[in-house]
């Protein structure tokens, strides 16, 4: 039973060409246009390295939500696989309100970074916090609107950061094809004294990770996905290994033309990277460029959070209320609405760094749960025909994922108070949301809390 009858469903648009955009879309943004630098710091010229072992991680973990999303082809995403494994309503509501805050920290910190840029771009000094809250009323609308304009702004905003990275690419051949570049810092490493290369590895690829998220976003969109069973597989796998190929050649370009410890400081690594090595280009296109990519973060991100509470208010793990559809835009409009305040209160306590941090550790638990819930459900059999992950994989995807997630990666611990902070908040709002369920039990049959 869906959250009412009279409940409108959710509007199917989205194809392979809009889908693939949007897995590339959501993958590409913040995290590289951001966190090049800070990857530099742990490891020193082979930056590539963390960026390519987060995508080797991303990958194995992106074949177990395709066996889950073909096999239930439903918006709730990794929440209803975790259900469905283990039958928990404690472990079912705190994997979606991990995913949720994810999509939200996230988000909140591709607003920070927009705000960062637009001062620069524009040369005003209007401050950050209130450029920031009012980017995200904005994305709240475009979301609103509908997922059909939601995915077009998206496709342009995709374009347009491809483009920025594209340019970083091309700038760093160029260069090193005049001889300007210095490919032998690709072999070093530089580590802390006391510290092992494989520990800065870790701790690099445990930050870089940030960078590879977003593929899991799609599978809350498979309800507004046509034929997601057949279109899914291809589309994912593609996205996340044309996201790999460009995030390992801007690394390259950019500690082949910036030495790794200029590159770490400040917030804007690949403006250094385009500034060394092409002095004449319009540095404010490249600021402007930045902008759109964060936005399509945070616009992607907002999406994902919303259409999730959509999801598990309709198998009753999340009030009935938060599931409320629109009647005229036909979008979640309560948990736009709900998502949007939450992300007005993390804009305005916490730092950029401790955002993006936080997002990685939070997904890493997910696909850890995630991975092992695919093996669980190879029991469960579904009527039509679906993807399978060969079990070697989802079993590498588990251990990778909770290594990452692990202080023996080197994680920073302001990532764990963060985290923890909002998982307490977590605990309190299953509490209450339990609560009320139990009250109204008699009113209806539950899906997902007995």
């Amino acid at each position: 039973m869906t959250v009412s009858a009279a409940e409108p469903s959710l509007k199917r648009v989205i194809g392979p060409g809009l889908l693939l955009l949007f897995v590339v879309g959501d993958i590409l943004g913040t995290g590289v246009y951001a966190l090049t630098g800070k990857v530099a710091n742990e490891v020193g010229g082979a930056v590539w390295l963390p960026f390519l072992l987060a995508f080797v991680v991303a990958l194995l973990t992106a074949f177990s939500y395709l066996e889950l999303v073909t096999k239930y082809p439903r918006a709730a995403g990794a929440a209803l696989y975790t259900h469905k494994a283990f039958g928990l309503h404690f472990l079912t509501f705190m994997v979606a309100y991990a995913v949720m805050c994810s999509g939200l920290t996230s988000a909140s910190s591709a607003s920070k970074a927009f705000a960062g840029n637009f001062g620069s771009a524009l040369h005003v000094d209007i401050p950050t916090t209130v450029v920031a809250l009012s980017f995200i009323v904005l994305v709240a609308l475009v979301n609103f609107r509908g997922v059909g304009e939601s995915v077009k702004a998206n496709v342009v905003l995709t374009c347009v950061e491809l483009t920025g990275l594209l340019i970083v690419i091309g700038i760093g051949a160029w260069a090193i094809g005049g001889g300007e570049g210095d490919l032998s810092r690709l072999g070093d490493f530089n580590t802390p004294p006391g510290e092992s290369v494989a520990l800065s590895v870790t701790a690099g690829t445990a930050l870089a990770f940030f960078a590879m998220v977003g593929f899991e976003d799609s599978v809350n969109m498979a309800e507004e996905t046509r034929d997601p069973v057949r279109i899914f597989p291809k589309v994912m796998l593609t996205g996340i290994c044309l996201t790999g190929v460009i995030y390992v050649l801007v690394a390259i370009s950019s500690v082949a033309l910036v030495p790794p410890a200029e590159l770490g400081e400040g917030e804007t690594p690949l403006l250094k990277v385009v500034q060394a090595g092409a002095p004449g280009f319009p540095l404010s296109v490249f600021a402007w460029i930045t902008m759109f990519a964060v936005a399509n973060s945070a616009l992607i991100n907002m999406m994902m959070a919303s259409r999730l509470l959509y999801g598990m208010a309709n198998e009753k793990v999340l009030p009935r209320v938060l599931g409320r559809v629109h009647r005229t835009r036909r979008t979640p409009w309560v948990g736009i609405v709900f998502t949007t305040l939450i992300a007005f209160g993390l804009i305005w306590f916490a730092d950029l760094t401790a955002l993006g941090g936080t997002t990685a550790l939070l997904l890493l638990c997910v696909f850890t749960v995630v991975n092992v819930a695919v093996l669980v459900l190879r029991r469960d059999r579904v009527s039509h025909a679906h993807f399978r992950a060969p079990t070697v994989i989802p079993v590498l995807g588990a251990l990778a994922c909770a290594f990452l997630a692990s202080p023996l990666s080197g994680r920073a611990s302001s990532d764990y108070r963060v985290a923890g902070v909002l998982l307490l908040i977590g605990v309190v709002l299953w509490a209450i949301t339990y609560a009320v369920n139990r009250f109204v039990r008699h009113e209806e049959p539950h899906h997902l809390v007995e």
